[in-house]
């Protein structure tokens, strides 16, 4: 679906373009935006194998396990079907982790293998499970204490004071996490009462 929109969006611009007489700028900026997003990629490939380095440095050394036993309460909250020394419990201490870091990039490994993880535990459904939605939505409205992505972003395209979006960052991703714990406990609550009826 989201690949005919942006076929759409492209070529209803190409379209409208013509027609104004400014197909050249068209063919430029197509240009010009392809080389722009293949450096972007590049500068931010080094911050993203840095930081799930990182993660997988600290992960040998313990830092994970002991993070994990941290967040145990946390997580026995939000997944309170999952068994306590079940695998799955440190990837998703990983994944939140990185996300309060700011490194999505490195959070995404970390959720992938809790996504696989909770299948196995949904006896192989294709269905996504509470606990997967819960994890989806926890991963998607992440708080973040360091944005470390927008300010490679922002220092990327020039920007004076890359970290200046640091507080309206921590406030708005609180929001959101708040947001979506409150969404994730309310539906698996709902599933449940469906389920005894």
């Amino acid at each position: 679906m989201l690949s005919y929109l942006w076929g759409f969006m492209i070529i209803f611009g190409i379209i409208v373009g013509v027609f104004n007489g400014n197909i050249a700028d068209v063919s430029n900026a197509a240009i010009n935006s392809s080389k722009e997003a293949v450096t972007l990629c590049i500068s931010m490939l080094g911050i993203m194998a840095m930081w799930t380095g990182m993660m997988q440095v600290a992960k040998k050394c313990g830092l994970v396990a002991s993070f994990t036993r941290t967040l145990r309460p946390v997580i026995h909250i939000l997944f309170p079907d999952i068994p306590k020394e079940h695998v799955v419990n440190e990837y998703i201490a990983s994944n939140m982790i990185a996300n309060i870091l700011g490194l999505g990039w490195a959070a995404t490994p970390m959720g992938l293998m809790a996504m696989r993880e909770f299948k196995k535990l949904n006896a192989g459904s294709d269905m996504a499970s509470c606990d997967m939605c819960t994890l989806l939505i926890i991963n998607i409205s992440s708080l973040q204490l360091i944005p470390v992505n927008i300010i490679a972003y922002r220092s990327q395209y020039g920007s004076e004071n890359p970290a200046q979006i640091l507080m309206a960052a921590i406030i708005a991703t609180c929001i959101s996490t708040l947001a979506g714990v409150i969404f994730a406990t309310t539906a698996r609550k709902l599933v449940k009462r469906n389920r005894k009826r």
